[in-house]
């Protein structure tokens, strides 16, 4: 039975009880109805309707001979009926499961647009739905990996060129070596040691082996030396930083070393891409939430690229790469490094206005925080 397909199970399953079902009417009647037809004879014999004494064995074999053809006939015709029901019924509770089978190998030669039709059978139509949600995944799925390797084959070329493009004009003679050709040279290989090294760091953390070590930290005294850190290096035509944070703000439950790296990540982004005015992060306690916000007067972002902030090599403008020297993949760590600490990360922006990046932490203490598993 084991070998058996969920067709031939069905099948045999609905067989089976109907040759049980007609079994037992057959052996209870085969049994039961001449005890009751002889009963029957001798209480009309009492009443005097009528004598039957001679004919009782012949009227007794006559009716068995009549139950036995008329029980061979129902046998027959209802063992019919049923297996041929029994066929439809599981052809018909085959058939969305044979086309999920279909569907199955086209997701596997990479076709993912079919999807299951609604079903009236509740269970199949509960499947279908769960199916059409993870074809939904694998095909957004499928093509963030074909956008990824289209970005990182662009993110790679345009370095790649330069320094090929030096090195085959020095090879010729073409020009002459000088120390701001070498620095050049430095400053794309440093530009792709940095991309490699974001791509690691995404892919490590996106799995959930970045290495996290919670404990009680004071938020204030890290912001405090990064806004300073930040603002030495600023021009004096540049914004200004601001940090706006209470005294008597909560521990919060985090990893130093990784929300330096966010904040890092989201300062650096707003003093790239504010050339004046202000940059000014907040700091406040909402419920068992402590909330740090980076709010600049810088660019924005367009309402239409909004969603997209926070996915591997996004950029509102791709040819300010070379500009900002980002690899696009800082903000997708961002959100990853602040969903393995139990927070979450939210934007809001206006184009030519500012945007302001906001993330929490998870006050210390508490007892009801889940932390995301390893993948």
């Amino acid at each position: 039975m084991s070998k058996f397909s969920l067709t031939t199970r069905l099948f045999l399953s609905h067989l089976l009880v109907m040759i049980v079902g007609l079994s037992s009417f057959a052996l209870i009647a085969k049994l039961s109805s001449p005890k009751f037809f002889v009963l029957r004879l001798e209480q009309l014999e009492r009443r005097g309707l009528i004598t039957v004494r001679s004919a009782r064995t012949y009227l007794i074999e006559g009716f068995e001979t009549a139950w036995n053809r008329s029980t061979i006939w129902s046998v027959i015709v209802g063992g019919s009926a049923a297996g041929g029901l029994s066929y439809w019924l599981s052809r018909r509770i085959m058939k969305p499961l044979d086309r999920m089978e279909k569907i199955t190998q086209k997701f596997a030669a990479g076709d993912f647009e079919e999807r299951m039709p609604t079903s009236e059978i509740p269970e199949l139509n509960r499947l279908g739905i769960g199916f059409n949600h993870m074809a939904s995944s694998l095909e957004d799925v499928e093509q963030k990996r074909r956008e990824l390797i289209s970005d990182m084959t662009h993110e790679l070329r345009t370095p790649l060129t330069v320094v090929r493009g030096y090195l085959e004009e020095l090879s010729d003679g073409n020009i002459e070596p000088s120390p701001e050709i070498y620095v050049r040279l430095v400053r794309e290989t440093k530009r792709l040691e940095r991309l490699t090294n974001d791509l690691q760091e995404l892919s490590k953390a996106e799995a959930g082996y970045l290495p996290i070590h919670l404990q009680k930290l004071d938020l204030k005294p890290l912001l405090q030396s990064l806004v300073e850190r930040f603002s030495d290096q600023l021009l004096d035509e540049g914004p200004t930083l601001t940090l706006n944070c209470p005294e008597d703000l909560p521990g919060v439950l985090a990893d130093r070393d990784r929300i330096e790296q966010i904040l890092v990540n989201l300062l650096g982004n707003a003093i790239r891409y504010t050339e004046s005015g202000s940059i000014i992060t907040t700091v406040w306690r909402k419920n068992q939430f402590v909330w740090i916000a980076i709010a600049d007067t810088g660019i924005g972002i367009s309402p239409d690229d909004l969603p997209y902030v926070f996915e591997r090599f996004w950029r509102a403008e791709r040819s300010r790469s070379s500009y900002s020297g980002g690899s696009g993949i800082g903000l997708a760590i961002t959100r990853r490094l602040v969903e393995l600490q139990g927070g979450k990360i939210e934007v809001d922006s206006e184009l030519g206005q500012g945007s302001t990046f906001r993330f929490s932490l998870p006050v210390a203490g508490r007892k009801d925080i889940t932390l995301p598993e390893k993948s």
